[in-house]
Order: C-alpha cells, then structure tokens, then sequence
C-alpha cells in the first residue's frame, strides 16, 4: 500500500512560486534561494503544519472539494515560507553549497548501498551528551564521502542531538547484485582533555542494482553508544 503526504506537494510547490516571484522582482532582501535552502526552508514548514495523507485518487478528489480549509491552509503555508527563507537565510549551513549547481548524479551498474550510521557520544566521567564536537567517519584512514551536501562529514553535535551523530556515505560500485561484503569503518572522536575515542566497526551489505537516491530510517545501522574519559581512567 502506497500513501502520499499532499501537503508536502504543496509546500514545495509553494516555494518554487514564491522563489520564482522573489527572483522576478529582483529579489531585494538578498535571500538565497538555492536548492539546499529550499530544502531547509521546505523541512521548516513541514515541521509546523499537520501532514495530510491520502491513499487513493478519491481522496485527492475530496482534498479538492474541501476548498475553504484548503485556501486557509495554503495562506498559512505561504505565510511560513517567507518565514523559512528568512529565517533560513540568517542560519545557512556552513559546510554546504550554497549555489544551484549540479546534484551528484547516481550510479550507474550493481551498488552497495551503505546504510545510514547513526551512534551517540557521551562524556564518560559525567555521562552527559557531548556537544561542540567533530565526530569523523574514515575508511582507510580517510574521510569517508558523503551521499549528499546535507549530510556532513565530520559531523559536529550539537546541543538540541542529544550527542547523536549520523552518516550516509557514498555509495560503492559492485561487480554484480546480489553480492555480499563486509565493510570496515571507524568512528573517531577527538576532544581536549580526554582520550581520544576510535571505534572500528564491519557494515555488512548486499548489493543492489540501483543507487539508492533516498534516505529511509529502514536502512539504518546503529553503533553502541560511545564513552569518552580522561586519560588513565577507564570505563567501568
């Protein structure tokens, strides 16, 4: 069974408009209006709307019938994009690109595709969060590319995380689908007054035909929550 979020639909059709309006008008604020921002400013609004599902064209008729809830709902949403580019625009990710060139193009021929990790970091004396912090993913000795610009590596915890850090790395080319390998990583953590922290790790996975395009909280992989101490005390 497939379901479908119509408001997602509206929203990103919003923002297109509204940008194309911006860029018309010679956009005065100065706002950008990349792809990355969009996208941001899109998660802003979906996060303060209710969602709304359908699962069939009947229910995309009776959406459209509706039309006095529907026209208060597409003012508010026009409302919080204008919020989203602003707010978005004060508040740009430092490690992204923030132009409209290319998007990486996917793989061609059989893949691994390499699940997202996704682990958390504490202070070992206080069993706290840590926040402030670069967690590196390497393989090889080397940092591990990512899927996509909104995925960072290193990645810094922050505050709001909770110390959870998280990864999609690239995809890798297989010979064939279906194969079966084991890949080696490691996770390091350097922070002043502790211990270095490097935690290795196997990802097994399976080939596949196609690069997957999308992340999903499905195709997960989940480290043991990671304990950093000062040095010569142990973790118990």
């Amino acid at each position: 069974m497939e379901i479908h979020n119509t408001t997602e639909d509206l929203v990103f059709s919003t923002i297109s408009e509204i940008c194309a309006s911006i860029e018309k008008s010679g956009n005065p604020d100065k706002l950008c209006l990349c792809d990355q921002c969009r996208i941001n400013a899109a998660c802003f609004v979906l996060n303060r709307i209710p969602p709304h599902y359908i699962i069939s064209n009947r229910g995309a008729a009776r959406i459209e019938q509706e039309t006095i809830s529907r026209q208060q709902k597409e003012a508010d949403v026009v409302s919080l994009v204008f919020e989203a580019l602003k707010r978005v625009n004060h508040n740009q990710r430092p490690n992204s690109d923030h132009t409209n060139g290319s998007a990486k193009v996917a793989k061609k021929g059989p893949v691994f595709n390499i699940p997202t990790i996704i682990g958390r970091a504490f202070d070992g004396t206080k069993f706290s969060p840590l926040a402030g912090v670069n967690v590196e993913l390497l393989r090889d000795r080397k940092l591990v590319e990512m899927k996509n610009r909104n995925w960072q590596n290193p990645c810094t915890l922050t505050s709001n995380t909770q110390g959870t850090f998280t990864f999609w790395p690239e995809s890798i080319p297989a010979k064939e689908a279906g194969s079966r390998e084991n890949f080696e990583y490691s996770v390091k953590i350097e922070v002043p007054g502790f211990e270095t922290m490097v935690h290795f790790f196997q990802i097994p996975v399976i080939s596949e035909i196609n690069d997957a395009e999308s992340f999903s909280m499905d195709r997960t992989f989940k480290l043991p929550d990671l304990y950093l101490f000062p040095p010569g005390e142990d973790e118990d």
